[in-house]
């Protein structure tokens, strides 16, 4: 059986992921998101709601209690009859991981960054709880990067006194689409088959009703789509295929469970002649005397870059607002498709990483909804609980015509507040130019590993580029007047490494999936 839908407990349940959220003795349990009534250390750990978890090696899985009177209390949750020895072997991943990663098993001993991560067994340079010993079923060998307790991905205590832990988000995902049920031709606009579940298996939602989600493509929208039942359709011609609204709260819209048919794929375009813009895209340039630091860069002006903020209130990625209430990021920021996002927010209108009260213009609004691109794309769209005001330091981003490819050698710019590897300060909005480089010419350095739906600039010798806490941020091209989003930064196995080019998702490719959200 399957950890994620097991009701009882193996061992000391630290692997329970069920949904019981009372103590043994009838105590609702607090969210693990929440600081009250008990302050405690698990905010930023990705826990689930206010369910019974063991993040800590317990004898059983707990949870802290709604009663101020009483801090944490186990919970009674039965054991399962047959507990067997060990994992099997096949729920386990080495090449990617699912989820948060607490199954991966995998060799990358190094951060995103390239720093190399301490042993497990060992206690300097930083002391620890997590001995294997104690964590048996953890997978603590060597200095491999791994997940005991929950984060939202695999990581590892470095090898560098001055950095405590890092994440190891250059391990890719792994997909876990269900088995296709049919196929479409080209793009699947004319596709008229019945199937009518996601790739992930949830059940569509009928086209003809707004429960749970408002649909903004519908049979009035759309009379010639034929969109009857809810059976997946493609009506807005969405170059990744046929798509519905789900059954799912928490998941507005998603692609289906079909794939290609063997045939000619849709092409994707020529750059065009001339490109027209609304009111996107503008700043003022303003100068920032001190001379700070990207890996590389100096400091800049992009009033669309957005801090994403955990529970904490801490900056772990960046974003591009793209309108006044969605923000483009990606997907490696993020457990899954279905986060809990209380608490998280973004903010916006500022330099500086962590700036004093009282700054002008400075937004910090919550993050309302996630919504997922395609399973190759990597981005991810979040929703802003209220709108942005855009003023000269807030600005939305130009998104490109769809299937829009840069033309080689045009200049763009990378954002961030992420790790500058000693070069400079973080704690202010960092710039750097680079150059967009054929995926030919890239594929030439990445042995044929860069998809159409990448994009690369040259690399920068003196080692410029997006590193840790960069990832989700904007790479941003000019055209005419305005700035466009062209790239988002995504996880290299090593940041601004000389002589690497640096690879980006391209927006180009999935920007029509606000088209069909809500509110966009």
């Amino acid at each position: 059986m399957k950890v994620y839908v097991r009701k009882c407990i193996m061992g000391k349940g630290e692997d329970y992921r069920g949904e019981v959220s009372k103590t043994q003795t009838g105590r609702t349990c607090q969210q693990w998101w929440s600081k009250f009534p008990h302050d405690h250390r698990y905010p930023d750990k990705s826990l689930d709601d206010n369910y019974c978890r063991n993040p800590d090696a317990s004898p059983v899985p707990w949870c802290y209690t709604t009663d101020p009177t009483v801090e944490r209390e186990s919970c009674n949750i039965r054991k399962c009859s047959e507990v067997p020895k060990h994992r099997s072997r096949s729920s386990y991943t080495t090449n990617c991981f699912r989820g948060r990663g607490e199954d991966y098993r995998g060799k990358v001993n190094e951060t995103t960054s390239g720093i190399p991560c301490q042993r497990w067994d060992a206690q300097s340079p930083h002391g620890h709880p997590f001995y294997p010993h104690t964590y048996e079923c953890k997978g603590l060998e060597e200095n491999y990067c791994r997940n005991p307790d929950g984060s939202e991905a695999p990581w590892c205590f470095t090898s560098v006194p001055e950095m405590r832990t890092a994440l190891c988000l250059q391990i890719k995902r792994c997909a876990d689409d269900v088995e296709a049920e049919d196929c479409y031709n080209e793009n699947g606009k004319n596709y008229r088959g019945v199937v009518r579940k996601t790739r992930k298996g949830i059940l569509c939602q009928r086209w003809s009703v707004n429960t749970p989600h408002k649909t903004k493509i519908n049979p009035k929208t759309h009379p010639e789509a034929n969109l009857t039942e809810n059976y997946c359709r493609n009506p807005d011609a969405d170059l990744h295929g046929p798509w519905c609204y789900t059954t799912d709260p928490k998941t507005e819209f998603d692609y289906c469970a079909i794939k290609q048919c063997a045939g000619k794929k849709v092409p994707i375009m020529k750059p065009p002649e001339s490109v027209v813009f609304n009111e996107c895209g503008k700043r003022d340039d303003r100068m920032v005397k001190s001379r700070l630091r990207i890996v590389g860069g100096t400091p800049g002006n992009s009033p669309w870059t957005v801090s994403l903020r955990d529970r904490k209130g801490k900056h772990f990625c960046g974003g591009s607002l793209v309108n006044s209430k969605w923000v483009i990021s990606t997907k490696q920021c993020f457990s899954s498709c279905y986060v809990e996002l209380t608490g998280y927010a973004a903010m916006m209108g500022t330099l500086f990483q962590n700036p004093k009260e009282g700054e002008p213009d400075i937004q910090t609004i919550p993050l309302n909804k996630i919504v997922c691109g395609p399973s190759e794309s990597h981005l991810v769209l979040l929703q802003l609980e209220t709108p942005a005001q855009i003023n000269e330091r807030v600005s939305q981003i130009c998104l490109p015509p769809e299937r829009y490819i840069v033309p080689e050698g045009t200049v763009c710019e990378i954002a961030g507040w992420g790790e500058t590897k000693g070069t400079g300060d973080e704690s202010v909005l960092n710039v750097a130019q680079m150059q967009v480089q054929s995926n030919s010419e890239c594929n030439n350095y990445f042995k044929g590993r860069v998809r159409e739906n990448e994009m690369c600039t040259t690399p920068f010798f003196g080692g410029v580029g997006a590193c840790e806490r960069d990832y989700g941020g904007p790479l941003a091209c000019q055209n005419s007047d305005c700035w466009v989003l062209e790239g988002v930064i995504i996880p290299m196995r090593r940041c601004g490494h000389p002589g690497q080019p640096n690879i980006f998702i391209r927006v180009s490719i999935t920007c029509a999936v606000g088209s069909k959200v809500d509110g966009t």
